[in-house]
């Protein structure tokens, strides 16, 4: 019987033990679906992405004591102090940070009565009797030290209480001992009905190093079974002693675990608050050394040249957010060098008109650079120069303005038309909240139909810069 139980646990811990790995990181992997889940950060639980270990053998020695019986091993009315040996050698699973499974071989005698059965009775009358038990059990394991730790707690994470409870199947042979000698009572192989048993206890563990703890446990055995300490049938004098149905007994034990596989730390000495707690700690004390333009501002024009779209801009010249240098008027002078920056004039008369007699008449001008970040109506503060200088040229002006907006090719026709038309309208509203005549302006959209580079058609096609300069708003004379 013995023989038998030990096989079958053999057979049950060895393929445990040879896949025993570790337990979580992130992997490379190609899963999830970022749209569908929610989270760009979930990958994969594998075996190569675990990075806590996660098996461990345990074994350990003790003392059973039969506490509720006929014939107890506990001084109480139906016995004295006897002391039986008990072993137990367990594959452990942990599933979280606070809770495993244990596949658990026990086995021992428990010694009860009036007399030990290894002496001769002491009297006629004496009883003593002796259990021989062999069991298999599957235990639930909950670390309470993790589930209860603070998260503000420093010191040192070196203890931890355990609870364990678990069923399986007992088989035992019980002697009885009297002045006629000793005799077995009765038998119980594994695996029958009526030889399910219940147990449950607490264990406090000492981490002594990263490959081994040192565990103390009280166990509490319900057998369910009015026979198992040798009092013989259920309706035999002595088995009347007591009403109890179930003789159970406590099995206290030390005992040593090995922490299996290549990593560091064991999953149930991880607090994942407190490490969380730990990173945030650390965050909180590191200077951040934040470098800004890594490739410098070569024309020190106050853009940085990992964006500036005009490199060489002269010392002194204002610049859109772009870097560009600002040429109010689009006379292709820019307004560092125009001597009439609100008004059109060929290069060689510093961007002035060549004759003044009049006011000055347009048949079209354009603003351009007034940009927009995508999927966005907003005037960026790096457009309000362009468009107070815009006031000033149209307030000295005496025709009338198209405020004409438009988008890049991303999204909808239908969208992007409404998109252009609330663009127009802000910066229309802009215009006469700062001195310009309502009636000089007319706000119109275009859509995605008046692209500034129409190769962008899609707009993957070119680089974001380019995109940019689409989403915009220009001036066009009526």
């Amino acid at each position: 019987m013995k023989l038998s139980l030990a096989i079958v646990a053999l057979a049950l811990a060895i393929p445990s033990a040879s896949y025993a790995q570790d337990s979580t990181a992130v992997s490379n992997g190609t899963y999830p679906n970022t749209f569908s889940s929610g989270s760009a950060n979930v990958s994969p639980f594998t075996n190569q992405s675990k990075r806590f270990n996660d098996w461990s053998i345990s074994a350990g020695v003790g003392v059973p004591l039969l506490q509720s019986a006929d014939l107890t091993s506990i001084k109480n009315g139906n016995g004295k102090n006897l002391f039986g040996y008990s072993a137990y050698v367990s594959i452990d699973k942990a599933i979280t940070h606070a809770f495993g499974i244990n596949l658990q071989y026990d086995r021992g005698e428990t010694r009860q009565g009036w007399f030990n059965t290894k002496d001769s009775a002491p009297d006629a009358t004496a009883v003593g009797a002796r259990t021989q038990y062999d069991a298999i059990s599957i235990l639930g394991d909950i670390n309470f030290s993790n589930l209860l730790r603070r998260v503000d707690n420093h010191s040192t994470y070196r203890w931890a209480l355990h609870g364990y409870a678990g069923v399986g199947t007992i088989a035992y042979r019980a002697y009885q001992k009297g002045a006629g000698g000793q005799r077995l009572m009765t038998e119980v192989k594994p695996f029958e009905l009526g030889s399910m048993f219940f147990q449950a206890g607490t264990g406090l563990k000492f981490k002594v190093n990263r490959r081994i703890d040192i565990e103390g446990r009280l166990m509490y055995v319900v057998t369910g079974d009015d026979e198992f300490d040798g009092g013989g049938n259920a309706y035999s004098a002595i088995n009347k002693r007591s009403e109890q149905i179930s003789d159970n007994f406590f099995n206290a034990t030390l005992g040593v675990s090995l922490k299996l596989g290549k990593h560091e730390s064991h999953l149930m000495w991880h607090d994942p608050l407190q490490e969380i707690y730990y990173k945030l700690d650390v965050l909180a004390n590191k200077n951040q050394d934040i470098e800004v333009c890594k490739k410098g501002d070569a024309d020190n024009d106050g853009v940085c040249d990992d964006w500036d779209r005009q490199l060489d801009t002269p010392a002194g010249a204002r610049v859109d957010g772009a870097g560009v240098a600002l040429d109010t008027d689009l006379d292709g002078v820019i307004d560092l060098y125009d001597k009439c920056v609100t008004v059109p004039g060929p290069v060689e008369n510093n961007g002035c008109p060549t004759t003044t007699t009049g006011p000055v008449v347009e048949t079209e001008t354009k603003l351009e650079g007034i940009e927009f970040d995508l999927n966005s109506d907003r005037i960026l503060p790096s457009n309000t120069p362009i468009l107070n200088n815009a006031v000033n040229y149209i307030n000295s002006s005496n025709g009338s303005y198209n405020v004409i907006g438009a988008t890049d090719t991303r999204g909808t026709d239908a969208y992007n038309q409404k998109l252009s038309e609330r663009r127009a309208n802000n910066v229309k509203n802009y215009l006469i909240k700062n001195g310009v005549q309502t009636g000089k302006l007319n706000a119109v959209g275009k859509g995605e139909k008046d692209l500034k580079y129409p190769e962008c058609e899609p707009a993957t096609k070119c680089p974001e810069w380019k995109n940019r300069a689409n989403r915009r708003v220009y001036f066009e004379a009526k």
